[in-house]
């Protein structure tokens, strides 16, 4: 059951949050980087001084993300979900003999995932989850025969019934269609990654289902407070010469920088409409997300690594060309992005304790996401006829 309701207020006042709010969680996708939302949730659950599963109405998540909204639901803390990766990543990606995402997929077999997933949830339906702590439920995947994105849903309403087309489905069935990655897993079926369109980050999905279709009135615009927890992004600032010739196979190149770029471009997307004027006053939204380059990293507290990680002490030590490098199945990354994630836990109970958006003073952009826009160069360049002329045509 819930906690006490005192007690709840209470954690809503520490994180500045109206004690009528309805509060969802929204977990990214991201492969092994998932460990980095769960430094955060460790730091929330931290300052609340409350388990996670108690205090949000509604947990969402997509692929990894999806998985750590289930182990929440159903009454794992932070860190007990942290013990379940730690558990578990390196067999998930444990990569096939002969498998390559781009001449031979999928890279992984999903032997490992679909055994962990049943043992931990069982017989487990997603309204079963969602009545154990009474915790709202989504979970994204992407339908390629229907041509359209599936929302896994579980809402619970009066007298103990539920809304959601497929509140009865299994847990763990609907987990897996979540994080078959295309190249990195196989399909379920016709099933694949929710993360491979728009809703990588949920919190889109999360709002529509909550305020639009659940049946639930308590739901409400204005009264709802979103915490959106990304998995940190490895920034794609490619240089002119690789643009113009890549390296190694241009299939390769371009098909990992678009799976990519457009899932950050759509949360991108998201976060701004979210962070407008007119958004403002409907939701609450306050996005925790950080790109992996040094930059970012040198606005963390620095710390020493109990044992070197990829040749470096500190992580301040810690190169952009390591950080660029970094893939979502990497696992020799895991550490790292774990100590990134425990650092920027840190940062934010200093800066602001999840009780606000995570931006920019004055400015709507996130404060540990660097961006590097030449606006002046831009101008000058493409103003000119001559500069235009000069371009290549093939």
């Amino acid at each position: 059951m819930k906690e006490k309701i005192s007690e709840i207020t209470l954690a809503k006042q520490k994180l500045k949050i109206p004690a009528e709010n309805k509060l969802i969680l929204c977990l990214d996708g991201g492969g092994m980087r998932g460990i980095l939302s769960i430094q955060l949730l460790k730091s929330l659950e931290k300052i609340t001084g409350m388990p996670a599963y108690s205090l949000f109405d509604m947990v969402a998540g997509t692929s990894t993300g999806a998985i750590i909204a289930s182990l929440l639901a159903t009454g794992h803390t932070a860190e007990q979900a942290e013990y379940c990766y730690d558990s578990i990543v390196e067999e998930v990606f444990s990569p096939l003999f002969m498998g390559n995402r781009f001449f031979n997929p999928p890279r992984f077999t999903k032997k490992s995932f679909r055994r962990f997933a049943a043992e931990v949830f069982r017989d487990m339906s997603l309204k079963d989850a969602a009545a154990l702590y009474k915790t709202d439920l989504l979970i994204t995947a992407k339908d390629m025969a229907a041509g359209e994105e599936t929302f896994f849903t579980a809402f619970q309403l009066e007298d103990n019934k539920f809304s959601g087309t497929y509140a009865d489905v299994l847990l763990h069935s609907a987990l897996e269609t979540s994080m078959s990655a295309p190249t990195y897993f196989a399909p379920l079926e016709h099933f694949v990654d929710g993360g491979t369109t728009t809703y990588n980050n949920p919190s889109s999905a999360a709002i529509i289902e909550a305020l639009n279709y659940s049946g639930n009135p308590s739901y409400q615009y204005g009264k709802v407070t979103v915490i959106s927890l990304g998995t940190g992004i490895s920034p794609q600032f490619v240089n002119l010469a690789q643009i113009k010739n890549p390296k190694g196979p241009d299939i390769a190149f371009w098909l990992n920088w678009l799976m990519t770029e457009m899932g950050q471009d759509a949360s991108d997307m998201q976060t701004d409409l979210l962070r407008s004027p007119q958004f403002r006053n409907l939701i609450d939204y306050r996005r925790f997300q950080i790109s992996f380059d040094t930059t970012a990293l040198k606005k963390l507290p620095d710390c020493v690594f109990p044992e070197p990680l990829l040749g470096h002490q500190s992580l301040h030590e810690v190169t952009d060309k390591m950080l660029y490098d970094m893939d979502m199945a990497d696992i020799k990354y895991y550490s790292l992005v774990k100590a990134i994630g425990k650092q920027m836990g840190q940062y934010i109970e200093v800066e602001n304790s999840f009780a606000a958006d995570m931006v920019l003073k004055n400015k709507v952009r996130d404060e540990l996401v660097t961006a590097r826009g030449d606006v002046a160069t831009i101008l000058s360049q493409m103003s000119s006829h001559q500069w235009l002329q000069n371009q290549p045509l093939d």
